[in-house]
């Protein structure tokens, strides 16, 4: 539309006749009429002859026609993938499995910030006797309240998908106002240890071994300040030494004090939920691990405080992060998913430092160049080639963010329109979101959790609701279309059920070979979603024994030939919301039933090829570095 044309006059559609710009003539009337009869008569004189035309020619055609019939049948290729979803459900078996754990909130009716964004979970080898336990984060009532405090819950696998509560008598009973976890052995004795965010001071605990764990945060140095409010924390190994490290993200700068006061309100009379832009970002910590569980903070010289140049604040406030080599040059990398201000890629520079290039790289704001409300992150390989894609869960109104990277892997741009993920996530504010085969044809799927803050927020916006359902998308393989098809409600059972979703992980927790959800609810009971998957399709799971001190391999790399494709995968259980997965890793094979070739890149650069005949198919194998 070309600006400079000038505007049509206006009409008003109350003119009458007499208002009129253009005179009106009597005489005009007799000669419109003798034309409109002539027009009309040779109008009928020229329909006439084309009716006899065309029954001439019609009675022609028939006596020469010869009609000739041709069976053409559909070639199989005009039937897509993406119209054969995997009939796979997902069940609820929170209480069969012995699960009676319930969140707390604190909410009492004051509309205080923390009360929105609930707590985690792990699923980790707590006993080392080879399945997967789990890990419930809990939070407490404000001080004052008549409530009673419930500590956070460990829950020992009997191996088929059966847990006991063993939290009495472990060293976790003390309450706190839990956030997040991180899940590694911090020193190199064997046992998986925690490090749990909180509202107020984190702590770390070491695992004894027998599910017992010692509160060890005062002597290691990785407290945090009393008025912190961290969130999704990562052990990772940033330097190269071996041993893990600590990165633990910050949200904001909270007092209950300036919550009250800030007076927030949707409707103009009852107080709600106030948005994070009411309050001052904070900085991300990171410590370094000395090889005996003791860390120092290096987080100034390190390079991972940003400042915004205009007024000198911290911008960050960050609720997840994802570690991953983008650039696979040897050293991990941190994606942080930042709540209404830019997101951050930190590029390790391999001397201790980062340089954080979210902006250049693409992933700091949308596809609208915005800066979105983030909560939950994760990363893979998820078409089977180079390009990595980088999934965060956004808030409602904020479509889920999906970055791609092209030919240089530290350039992404925003797909989830084109990858079938925009449209769909629009409407839903989503948290917890991880990559995940849960039909093990061998192509990553993604799952996300939603739930709003508001309980009273369909009252204000109809199109919104509480509690809401949880996402699956099918990975399709389609190399021409969207790479992702929504899983309707229809056969994804009971993981589409509408709660208030914030923490999520996953695991296979019965020995199957195929994985399993747990989702966290604010102020309600989680949900386990058994995966009843039963294509007949193939798989195998593998465990890295890496060398002391990362006896997990945390950070290495897998990849698997097979069917003509490279799976890869990374051993990372940090990733979601304030949550860990399991860390041996699941590839799905779908009908084949052998591997190719299998590689392990191991946390010091190593690389491992491993003789398939000792590759186990549909079953567990462990690889130990040489």
């Amino acid at each position: 539309m070309n600006d400079d044309l000038p505007e049509p006059d206006p009409i008003d559609p109350a003119q009458g006749p007499e208002d009129s710009a253009v005179e009106y003539v009597p005489e005009d009337d007799a000669i419109i009429g003798v034309a409109f009869k002539w027009s009309l008569a040779v109008m009928v004189i020229l329909g006439s002859v084309g009716l006899v035309l065309f029954f001439v020619f019609s009675s022609g055609q028939e006596e020469a026609e010869t009609i000739i019939q041709k069976t053409v049948e559909s070639p199989e290729a005009l039937v897509p993938d993406v119209a054969i979803l995997p009939d796979v459900k997902f069940t609820d078996i929170t209480t069969e499995a012995g699960i009676n754990f319930i969140h707390e909130s604190a909410g009492e009716g004051e509309k205080l910030l923390p009360e929105t964004m609930g707590s985690g979970a792990a699923f980790f080898d707590s006993d080392r006797d080879g399945d997967q336990d789990l890990l419930l984060i809990n939070a407490i009532p404000w001080e004052g309240s008549d409530r009673a405090s419930r500590p956070m819950a460990l829950l020992i696998n009997d191996g088929a998908g059966h847990f006991t509560d063993v939290t009495i008598g472990s060293g976790l009973e003390e309450p706190m106002y839990g956030t997040g976890v991180a899940v590694g052995d911090v020193d190199a004795d064997g046992l998986l240890d925690l490090y749990i965010t909180a509202l107020g001071s984190n702590r770390l605990y070491r695992n004894l071994g027998e599910n017992r764990f010692k509160d060890l945060t005062d002597s290691s140095g990785v407290a945090s300040g009393p008025t912190a409010w961290s969130s999704s924390p990562a052990m990772f190994d940033y330097d190269g030494d071996g041993d893990l490290d600590l990165f633990v993200p910050n949200y904001v700068k909270w007092t209950r004090e300036l919550d009250i006061s800030n007076n927030y309100t949707l409707n103009g009379t009852d107080r709600a939920y106030g948005p994070p832009k009411l309050y001052a970002g904070t900085q991300p910590e990171l410590y370094r691990n000395d090889g005996t569980g003791r860390f120092e903070d290096v987080s100034e010289e390190s390079g991972i405080h940003v400042l915004n140049p205009y007024d000198g604040f911290p911008v960050a406030k960050s609720l997840a992060v994802i570690p991953i080599d983008l650039d696979r040059d040897g050293w991990m990398d941190l994606i942080v998913a930042n709540d209404t201000t830019r997101n951050f890629l930190y590029h390790n520079n391999g001397d201790g430092t980062f340089a954080e290039i979210g902006e250049d790289a693409g992933v700091a704001y949308d596809n609208r160049g915005l800066s979105t409300g983030c909560m939950g992150i994760d990363a893979a390989h998820y078409r089977n080639d180079e390009a990595i894609g980088i999934g965060v869960g956004n808030f409602t109104m904020e479509m889920t963010s999906f970055y791609v990277s092209g030919r240089d892997p530290m350039l992404f741009s925003d797909e989830a329109i084109i990858e079938g993920i925009g449209s769909p996530t629009r409407l839903l504010l989503s948290f917890g979101l991880f990559f995940l085969d849960y039909d093990l044809d061998g192509r990553l799927d993604l799952f996300q959790t939603n739930g709003h803050l508001e309980e009273e927020i369909s009252e204000i916006h109809r199109s919104q609701q509480y509690r809401q359902p949880a996402q699956l998308f099918w990975n399709t393989g389609s190399d021409s279309g969207a790479t992702f098809e929504l899983v309707p409600s229809e056969i994804a059972g009971d993981l589409v059920t509408p709660i208030v979703g914030r923490g999520a992980a996953y695991a296979d927790i019965d020995a199957d070979g195929d994985l399993d959800i747990i989702v966290t609810q604010v102020g309600d009971r989680p949900l386990l979603l058994r995966n009843e998957q039963a294509l007949g399709h193939h798989w195998i799971r593998i465990v890295l024994q890496g060398a002391s001190p990362n006896l997990d391999a945390i950070g290495a790399w897998v990849e698997v030939d097979a069917g003509g494709t490279t799976q890869r995968r990374k051993v990372m259980p940090t990733r979601s919301y304030l949550s860990q997965v399991e860390m041996p890793l699941t590839f799905g094979l779908g009908e084949h039933g052998h591997i190719d070739a299998l590689r392990v890149t191991w946390p010091d650069g190593s690389i491992q090829d491993v003789d398939v005949s000792s590759i186990a198919i549909d079953a567990q194998t462990t690889i130990t570095q040489e």
